[in-house]
């Protein structure tokens, strides 16, 4: 990411995701996928989560899933207006479904999904000709360190599938 990048966000901007990494590592702890997300309101924080599919036994309880359902409620409104989601990955195509529906005005990812990114790497559904709305997404905002954690993870993940399955021979 240039510098040019990284200037185009602002210090709170850097502070909500700082707070979505930090969730994600709570994601982390409970043997989830470290997916951490926040929404925010009038620079308020409404609602906050991270992965939790393993532990729910619930595929669609991803971080942005589990931020709209808590904000719903504390809004008593699904639809989320004038709202900014800051997610440490790029939403998937489940979730960017479920950000469109829920109005959304903003979206601040980290790092890029490279295999099921639905913001603008591998497909952009916020951008599709069938969209009925429309949310501004941005993209790497501490990406480095959204990328680093998930990577981090992902290696000791293998590693340890790895030592148990040499453990059994």
């Amino acid at each position: 990411m240039s510098d040019d990048i990284a200037n185009t966000f602002s210090e709170k901007d850097h502070y909500f995701m700082q707070r979505a990494i930090e969730l994600a590592s709570m994601a982390e702890q409970q043997g989830e996928v470290p997916v951490g997300a926040l929404l925010v309101k009038d620079d308020e924080i409404i609602a906050e989560g991270w992965n939790r599919s393993i532990g729910c036994h619930d595929a669609t309880a991803h971080a942005e899933i589990e931020v709209l359902r808590k904000a719903g409620q504390v809004l008593q409104n699904y639809r989320l207006l004038d709202t900014t989601l800051y997610v440490t990955l790029e939403p998937c195509p489940m979730c960017a479904g479920a950000l469109l529906h829920s109005r959304v005005k903003r979206i601040v990812f980290g790092a890029p999904d490279l295999k099921a990114g639905a913001a603008g790497t591998v497909l952009n559904l916020f951008e599709h000709q069938a969209a009925y709305h429309y949310a501004d997404v941005e993209s790497g905002l501490l990406q480095q360190q959204c990328k680093s954690q998930l990577q981090a993870f992902f290696k000791r993940r293998r590693k340890e599938k790895k030592a148990a399955k040499q453990s059994l021979t």
